[in-house]
């Protein structure tokens, strides 16, 4: 980088754009805020150009250069006024971070360096937005504990504030920070608390499209699949509107809206498949999908064409193939499981409905799975009395009784007695009115 400035003028911007090599672009932005000027106009210019270098340093990987940036760039933001430096360092710099693969501990690092520079500037509109990213930041690290703490703060602050826009997205963030911690009445207390800020002014389609999402994962977690489905439709829908109206197909704001409506066809199929209607997601694919195929709608649709053949094998292979998708996908790795388990109870079920004394080997090659993985859910269902049986492990059979049936007369008797009683008691309050 030439110590020498450059002049703060569009054509200096236009120099920078004008370059083959981004390293070159890089060092005429960095000549251009080194400008002393503090001109109305140079500061625009230097604003622009602030941009421009954030995003080539984030096309470069360079996130180390882009925290010495904000930095540097303190004693310009003494000169501008404190809603643009909160853009500049939220939209700009913090973003720029975002987009560069695996600086998760950087990114807190420097949301941490913010909030405290931020603090003692008195700068409370920045500080409480970048608390707020690095709380979501801090979940995604599975910090849970600080980030709660951190929230707990920064919801009253803001409620006394009474910043509705900043308010929704925090109330939204502690809802999936209550429901990473399984703890489902505040997660839905949250996001209730979010629905009503968020009806009191006027919320962005991204914003309210995370809210319907994860109204829909709450309802899918409560087993009520079918209103899920329908928030996870209305979430689809606004992503996938967001995705659709970019004019820049490789945007951040464009690859975030397309990676969330995948997430909510992923789950609209998901509670198709658990409310046995299987044979329905070939036709949501088809009529909603056919831009957003790949692995994630591949997975789904193998999952259904085992739910729909009722064949574990299926399933299983399915769940091997397809291992990202599924098994590390906390939401549809807990419904399928559950899933799983049904299905396979009714299969065992039915194999072993013809049987009074069967092997465990034979059961297992029938239903195509491992001996022990049957024998420990065989054991299982006996427990849970889902059949009468007993398993004689020396011979490595299941033994099924028959059910037994229920002798009448013991309720008969039970229920008698209990009207002899009501008799007696009706006797006895007579017999002390007359006495009295």
């Amino acid at each position: 980088m030439s110590s020498s400035y450059l002049p703060a003028t569009t054509d200096s911007l236009a120099q920078a754009s004008e370059t083959t090599t981004p390293s070159e672009a890089i060092s005429i932005l960095y000549r251009i805020l080194e400008n002393p000027s503090s001109s109305s106009e140079a500061l625009r210019i230097k604003e622009q150009a602030i941009f421009n270098l954030s995003d080539l340093l984030s096309q470069e990987k360079r996130a180390e250069d882009l925290q010495k940036l904000l930095v540097q760039l303190r004693p310009f933001f003494s000169l501008i006024p404190k809603a643009k430096t909160a853009k500049i360092v939220n939209k700009g710099i913090v973003d720029a971070v975002a987009k560069i693969p695996g600086t998760s501990d950087l990114q807190i690092a420097l949301c941490k360096e913010i909030v405290q520079w931020a603090r003692s500037e008195k700068r409370t509109f920045l500080r409480q937005r970048v608390e707020a990213k690095l709380a979501a930041l801090l979940m995604e690290s599975k910090e849970y504990s600080e980030a709660l703490t951190l929230l707990s703060g920064l919801i009253k602050e803001v409620r006394r504030l009474d910043d509705k826009l900043l308010l929704v997205e925090i109330d939204l963030l502690e809802s999936q920070l209550h429901f990473s911690l399984r703890n489902l009445p505040k997660a839905k207390a949250a996001l209730t608390a979010a629905r009503t800020a968020a009806n009191a002014i006027y919320v962005p389609p991204s914003q309210q499209g995370a809210i319907d999402l994860q109204s829909g994962i709450l309802h899918a977690e409560e087993k009520d699949y079918k209103t899920a489905y329908s928030y996870f439709y209305e979430a689809f829908e606004a992503f996938n509107a967001l995705a659709h109206d970019s004019k820049d197909s490789s945007s951040k704001k464009d690859l975030n809206a397309k990676a969330k409506a995948i997430y909510s066809l992923k789950y609209m199929l998901l509670c198709k498949i658990m409310v046995s209607q299987a044979d329905d997601v070939a036709g949501i694919i088809s009529s909603r999908g056919l831009d957003y195929l790949g692995p994630e709608l591949d997975a789904m649709k193998a999952v259904a064409d085992a739910h729909s053949k009722r064949s574990l094998k299926l399933f299983e292979i399915a769940l091997r193939n397809f291992k990202a998708q599924l098994d590390e996908d906390p939401i549809v790795h807990r419904h399928l499981s559950s899933l799983y388990d049904t299905l396979m109870e009714q299969n065992l079920c039915r194999l072993i409905e013809p049987f009074s004394r069967v092997e465990i080997a034979n059961i297992a090659e029938l239903i195509e799975l491992p001996a022990d993985h049957v024998e420990k859910k065989l054991s299982q269902m006996i427990l849970d009395k889902k059949f009468a049986g007993t398993l004689d492990q020396g011979a490595g059979c299941l033994v099924i009784f028959e059910d037994p049936k229920q002798n009448a007369i013991y309720p008969a008797t039970l229920e008698t007695i209990s009207n002899m009683g009501k008799v007696v008691d009706s006797l006895f309050l007579r017999s002390s009115k007359i006495m009295a």
